[in-house]
């Protein structure tokens, strides 16, 4: 991990808020970085555990059942993670991929949340090209008895329309 200023975008006294940024921040783009999947397979409930892939459409029509269960999300994150590792940077990932990433509005609701994370940025490579990161996901985490936050699944590669 570089040494970035990764401070969350929540107040200090807002504890659960700062535990899931720290969850799906940091710690995401530090184990996909790595590609180790340890770093964060205890941030999963893994009973219960789809996602769905939004093919980057704003017609659900379109959208698939990408991951009926957390196997199958996992072998595809390890697959994105190697190919990302096999890639030669002009700068280095974690920066690029936390500088694209702004995940600053989760609406809470009892002991669900909805977390919104948006992609939008470039990362350069070393051959003068640049990786292009445009979508967002929505995550559903849910709070266990034990106070911590757990993903439940999400709606991935939704369509990014902010502006640049």
């Amino acid at each position: 991990m570089s040494n970035r200023n990764i401070q969350s975008p929540f107040p200090a006294d807002d504890a659960d808020r700062n535990q899931i940024w720290e969850m799906l921040v940091p710690r995401d783009i530090a184990a996909f970085v790595a590609a180790d999947w340890s770093m964060v397979q205890d941030d999963f409930k893994a009973d219960g555990f789809y996602a769905i892939d939004a093919c980057k459409s704003d017609d659900p029509d379109d959208w698939k059942m990408m991951f009926p269960d957390l196997a199958a999300y996992r072998d595809e994150w390890l697959r994105q993670a190697i190919v990302a590792q096999e890639i030669d940077y002009a700068e280095d990932l974690f920066d690029g991929v936390f500088r694209a990433t702004d995940l600053s509005k989760i609406d809470i609701t009892g002991n669900r949340a909805l977390v919104r994370k948006h992609f939008n940025g470039t990362i350069k490579k070393a051959d003068g090209s640049t990786d292009r990161l445009l979508w967002k996901t929505h995550y559903y985490c849910e709070k266990q008895i034990d106070g911590k936050w757990l993903i439940t699944g999400f709606t991935g590669y939704l369509p990014n329309h902010d502006p640049a």
